[in-house]
């Protein structure tokens, strides 16, 4: 098979507007959660990570749009242009365009919402992205819950190495709205605190919004510093729950086991895992018992929910890209909010950021319906 690899990126959060600032961010341990008291999305306050509405609007505003776009459009191709910039990629028919979220334009379903309600069908996101770039080629959508970002990667490169695509331009990314918080709500799984994955105090999740974008090539010419290739990956679904995970880590297990077959590794060869750790009691539980079935246990770990909470079908891909530049840095950014392991099997929790050398990562992801994608990935530089 020929190599794929990840390489330019940008992430806009709420912790910057360019990849470096938001590494820059995490390497000091600050997080982007605030405490935000908005009755109109929540009766009572809940933790969040929002991005600036005024900076997101400046940042939009400077590429000189003809039309009007959504919040969720803004954060996306305000993302995905820079990436485009420093590619030098030709957007001909040999390049691809993947748009990567859970919910869409969900938020125009609201009563308040300028935009038609038919804004909120996920492929109108997608040909407003591709349109606005002037793409050849129509928007593939992958919406698949909480695995949609690194499931994104993993479907852009099967395009390029069946021979569809050369590149493959990924934009990802969710926004905050009433109708997700009070999902989550229902579930009583929102923390009134900062969210503490694998922590034997945590309470649940925190929601936030980021947008994030990343060039997948074939070509090894004018790659990113930090780029990496991809070594293999897998999904599996374990089809346990609607919302809840195997209990036995099935699901994720699989995925990994396709993923290290793939790229004939073994659990030495790893480094580090970026790992989802959305600090609810059932998906941490699992996610231990899974690693530790793949021999796992003593591979440093970190869950990056306590930066920007759960950024749903973004949060993926922004993990992988903070992935990238952590391999390339050779440092292991802390998993903040962790105290004291609170999941029955050992798992090494990264305690304080600190440096190692580094050559290979594991990025995992599960979401609500059991599904689960796992990437390795590996240092090119």
């Amino acid at each position: 098979m020929n190599k794929v690899y990840v390489s330019h990126n940008n992430i806009i959060s709420s912790l910057g507007f360019t990849s470096d600032a938001v590494v820059g961010n995490i390497k000091n341990e600050v997080s982007g959660l605030q405490l935000i008291t908005n009755n109109h999305v929540l009766p009572e306050p809940f933790y969040s990570s929002l991005i600036p509405t005024e900076t997101l609007e400046d940042t939009f505003n400077s590429l000189n749009p003809k039309n009007a776009y959504t919040r969720l459009e803004q954060m996306m191709i305000a993302s995905l242009h820079p990436v485009i910039e420093a590619s030098n990629v030709e957007l001909n028919e040999r390049v691809g365009l993947i748009i990567s979220t859970t919910k869409g334009n969900i938020d125009a379903l609201d009563s308040a919402n300028p935009f038609h309600k038919d804004r909120a069908y996920l492929n109108q996101l997608g040909r407003h992205v591709k349109d606005f770039f002037n793409f050849k080629n129509d928007a593939i959508v992958v919406s698949n819950a909480c695995v949609s970002g690194v499931l994104a990667i993993a479907v852009a490169k099967r395009y390029i190495q069946e021979g569809l695509y050369d590149h493959v331009f990924i934009a990802s990314g969710d926004v905050v709205t009433a109708f997700i918080l009070s999902g989550f709500n229902s579930f009583q799984a929102l923390s009134s605190l900062p969210c503490k994955p694998y922590d034997s105090n945590r309470t649940g999740i925190n929601i936030g919004e980021v947008a994030a974008s990343v060039l997948v090539s074939n070509t090894n010419a004018n790659l990113a510093k930090e780029s990496v290739e991809i070594l293999g990956e897998g999904s599996c679904n374990d089809a346990n729950h609607i919302s809840g995970p195997s209990r036995t880590g099935e699901g994720l297990y699989r995925s990994m086991q396709s993923a290290f077959t793939q790229a004939g590794v073994s659990a030495k060869d790893i480094d580090y895992i970026s790992a989802h750790g959305t600090a609810t009691l059932y998906n941490d539980e699992m996610e231990a018992i899974a690693f530790n079935r793949m021999q796992l246990q003593d591979v440093p770990l970190n869950s990056l929910k306590g930066y920007f909470g759960h950024t749903l079908g973004a949060s993926g891909l922004v993990e992988t890209i903070i992935g990238m530049h952590s391999l390339h840095n050779n440092t292991l950014y802390a998993s903040k909010g962790f105290e004291t392991l609170g999941v029955s099997k050992p798992i090494n929790i990264i305690k304080k950021t600190n440096q190692k050398t580094l050559h290979t990562f594991l990025k995992t992801a599960s979401g609500f319906g059991g599904c689960n994608t796992s990437i390795l990935f590996k240092k090119t530089n």
